[in-house]
């Protein structure tokens, strides 16, 4: 943080009181950064005792709760657009952040300014304070529970009347499992998280299913069948009705175009055709079928009454950057922060049916990631793609170091190539990619974000979400092609 001159005038130039209030932020978003060294701490006792010093604004709205391991994200900003058309204030909390920290939390698709959060950080800080001093919590809140503390409480001080919230992770001890929920969505199962969440399905279907609550409905994307029983035998236990993509949801008569997609969406009593969604991919269609479905269940539960043409308003103006994001023509350059094998796969499955005649010899990947992911299964789904893999570190202190990520990659991709730098790494894969070729960047958010951000300023802290663990030490300040900034 800079040092600024003492000001004597009571009314300070609007240049000074700009900086200034540029400073508090950083500063507010320093503090949420040493807390990283916390890690994450699954559980809610701390979220809890915030919210009930904070006069619990988590229960002002009611929310639909949304996991998966993977498509959560898509599903709940499509849920909040078509909220947001239907006239309803509505609040979204999403995580991680691509460029931003101020993406994570939204009203009505408006980003929390800067000076909301540092009003709500330091709200929720003094709450921390005196739950700590009172000795009514054992340890100090996590960088992602003031994060959720601080969007519940803004939600209630702006007056949303209904809010769309992400899981961070699995969902049972997920900070945000303390809602109003009226509806919950599992958008996917599949191994991952396994040191936090378990080393099989059914242990992940559990923490997943365990957003689900009596009074509750639910809405279930596709799952594997050891997942599937489970999410089924939890919702049973607790009286939740569910309905299943493939079976009370489902889509058909989709036509591509290339700027999205246009299906019919069905659930119980209801069609709804020419929803028009500015998103390609095949797993997109699947989100809308459910975020079309969750909201319909929402509105019904809260009184209302879902109307198709404020829902095609809402899906038609849903931006969701970075999800099989095309960024460049000729040759075609995509951006998709698929970080599972799963969410790999489907990425290879959109590609293929978007651009079917691109040539892998003539294609190249752009890849990094966080240490802990399947780099292996990953790239195993990348594979048949592209036969040039370029491999770059993130911007994150849980970056894989490309040398690593070598040894994983070895005899899958005929031509790999290390770079310093994500945007270096674009600049060979370009080079290497042929005018029958593409060009796909992925595997982090935060290496996404990276690209996106580009020369604009940005927070200048690293609020990649951190690991179970307290993190490494912070790098030491460098170069810009190699200090540990934001991701």
């Amino acid at each position: 943080m800079g040092v600024f001159p003492t000001v004597k005038s009571r009314r300070p130039p609007a240049s000074t009181s700009g900086a200034t209030a540029s400073a508090a932020y950083r500063s507010t978003l320093e503090r949420l950064f040493e807390r990283r060294r916390f890690g994450m701490r699954p559980g809610l006792e701390v979220i809890r005792a915030l919210l009930d010093e904070l006069g619990h604004p988590e229960r002002k709205y009611p929310a639909v709760h949304v996991t998966g391991s993977k498509g959560k994200g898509s599903v709940a900003v499509m849920v909040a657009a078509i909220l947001t058309a239907h006239g309803i204030p509505t609040g979204l909390f999403t995580s991680p952040h691509l460029v931003r920290y101020s993406e994570r939390i939204r009203l009505d698709g408006r980003e929390i300014d800067p000076a909301a959060v540092v009003d709500g950080v330091g709200r929720v800080e003094a709450a921390a304070d005196r739950l700590e001093r009172e000795g009514r919590i054992a340890r100090a809140p996590t960088f992602f529970e003031v994060t959720t503390a601080l969007a519940f409480d803004w939600f209630a001080r702006r007056g949303a009347s209904a809010a769309v919230v992400e899981v961070g992770i699995g969902g049972r001890l997920d900070s945000t499992n303390v809602l109003d929920s009226r509806v919950g969505v599992i958008s996917t199962v599949e191994l991952e998280h396994t040191d936090i969440l378990g080393p099989t399905l059914d242990a992940i279907a559990r923490e997943k299913a365990g957003i689900l609550a009596t009074g509750m409905v639910g809405v279930v994307g596709r799952l594997p069948p050891e997942a599937a029983d489970t999410v089924r035998r939890e919702a049973d236990g607790r009286g939740v009705p569910l309905w299943w993509l493939g079976r009370e949801v489902g889509y058909d008569d989709r036509k591509l175009s290339p700027r999205g997609q246009t299906l019919t969406v069905r659930f119980p009593g209801t069609t709804i055709e020419k929803v028009r969604l500015p998103l390609l991919g095949g797993f997109q269609a699947e989100n809308a079928a459910l975020a079309v479905a969750a909201t319909a269940r929402f509105l019904e539960a809260t009184g209302r009454v879902p109307d198709p043409a404020r829902l095609r308003r809402g899906l038609a103006r849903v931006r969701w950057p970075g999800r099989l994001e095309r960024v460049a023509s000729d040759p075609d350059m995509f951006y998709d922060v698929a970080h599972t094998p799963g969410s790999a796969r489907a990425l290879a499955q959109g590609v293929a049916e978007i651009a079917p005649l691109a040539v892998p010899e003539e294609s190249a990947v752009v890849f990094g990631c966080l240490r802990g992911k399947d780099v292996a299964g990953i790239l195993d789904a990348l594979e048949p793609v592209a036969k040039t893999l370029v491999l770059v570190p993130v911007r994150s202190d849980r970056s894989l170091p490309p040398a690593d990520l070598r040894v994983a990659a070895f005899g899958r991709f005929p031509r790999i190539v290390l770079a310093p730098t994500a945007a270096e790494g674009v600049r060979l894969a370009r080079a290497a990619t042929g005018p029958d070729g593409l060009t796909i960047v992925t595997g982090s958010d935060y290496l996404v974000g990276e690209l996106l951000r580009g020369d604009a300023p940005d927070d200048g802290v690293d609020l990649s979400d951190p690991g179970i663990g307290p993190p490494p030490p912070r790098a030491p300040p460098g170069p810009p092609s190699s200090k540990g900034g934001p991701a």
